[in-house]
């Protein structure tokens, strides 16, 4: 089966984007301007969240990615200029609950501290992924706690000019604050209509198709990909006729390496698992602090869609075929980031 399957023996040539260059790469006023609503997947304008002019949470954070760093007064500026914006209404929220403004003055940058400085997450193959119109990026899921997901967005975000809108499952949004600041920071319910309805708007979509599974997994099973469902990610893609990215991300397995689950206690909290690390729960909050593992996220070549029918969605065989490709593409970008890498705790 043609599938376009991605050519590893390239991957040394892949362009590698170090902490700091997202000032440098592409067009940063127009990943600004999209992340606030400004330009729509065709280009068209519409209203711009947070006012106009200069005083746009958008314009602050570019300024930050240029200076490195902000001042205090800097940074209680632009709380207060937010502030003011959400007491006169002057913002905008889509239909999943997204609110730009909010994500561009508090949410990117808390996690814009852990990438460049804490992490040091390099990006690497990023001209795979495509700088408008509707993809869905298919990656790995490892942690214990989804931090992977929070870096793969800021990434995106900072560097290739996009918001990705990523898939959670159903308990996120069961967790009232968590719930809630998800949908704010543009994630949405892993469900087949609203993946349809992002992607006929054009939206960079993203998924980790092992959930739980992959999240919550052993460390002694670290970089070993679990199953990836039933293939509803791909049905999606061939139905939206959209080219499938796979990513694979190395970094995320050291941080909070799980040596032990407490079953019975997972099961009375409504929890998939009730992890046990090197720090957590001796360490009391302080375990909770990520290990500062050394992170690379590998972009693979786009797997092309265009060569199946919409209709194959439906045809339970090609779904399969096409998941097992693509989780065998990534599983085998993984090894070739994990050579590349080196040790973990490298700087």
């Amino acid at each position: 089966m043609n599938a376009g399957r991605p050519n590893h023996d390239g991957d040394h040539d892949a362009k590698i984007i170090p902490i700091g260059a997202g000032a440098q790469h592409g067009n940063g006023t127009s990943r600004r301007a999209h992340a606030l609503g400004r330009d729509g997947p065709g280009g068209a304008r519409s209203r711009t969240p947070g006012g106009t002019g200069g005083d746009t949470a958008a314009d602050r954070a570019g300024e930050s990615e240029q200076d490195g760093h902000g001042s205090f007064e800097q940074d209680l500026a632009a709380g207060l200029r937010f502030l003011r914006r959400r007491l006169a209404g002057d913002y905008e929220v889509d239909e999943f609950g997204f609110d730009p403004d909010f994500a561009e003055t508090f949410l990117f940058p808390l996690a814009r501290t852990l990438y460049r400085h804490w992490f040091r997450v390099e990006l690497a193959g990023l001209e795979n992924v495509p700088r408008k119109g509707a993809a869905l990026v298919v990656a790995n899921h490892s942690g214990t706690l989804p931090i992977d997901a929070v870096m793969l967005q800021t990434g995106i975000h900072d560097h290739a000019d996009r918001v990705l809108r990523l898939l959670g499952a159903d308990l996120v949004y069961q967790v009232p604050f968590l719930g809630h600041l998800s949908r704010k920071s543009g994630h949405t319910l892993a469900h087949p209509a609203d993946t349809a309805r992002l992607l006929a708007k054009g939206e960079l979509v993203g998924v980790f198709p092992e959930g739980f599974k992959g999240v919550g997994k052993p460390f002694r099973e670290r970089y070993h990909l679990q199953r990836f469902g039933r293939g509803g990610f791909v049905a999606a893609a061939l139905r939206g006729q959209v080219p499938i990215i796979p990513c694979a991300i190395v970094g995320a397995e050291e941080i909070y390496p799980k040596i032990a689950n407490l079953r019975p206690l997972a099961r009375l909290l409504g929890f998939p698992y009730f992890p046990i690390t090197p720090t957590f729960p001796w360490l009391g909050p302080l375990g909770l602090v990520p290990l500062p593992s050394k992170w690379i996220i590998q972009f693979g070549e786009p797997i092309p869609i265009s060569d199946y029918e919409p209709d194959a969605a439906d045809d339970a065989l090609t779904v399969f075929n096409l998941t097992d490709h693509i989780r065998e593409t990534i599983q085998h970008l993984l090894y070739d980031v994990l050579l590349r890498r080196g040790p973990a705790f490298s700087r």
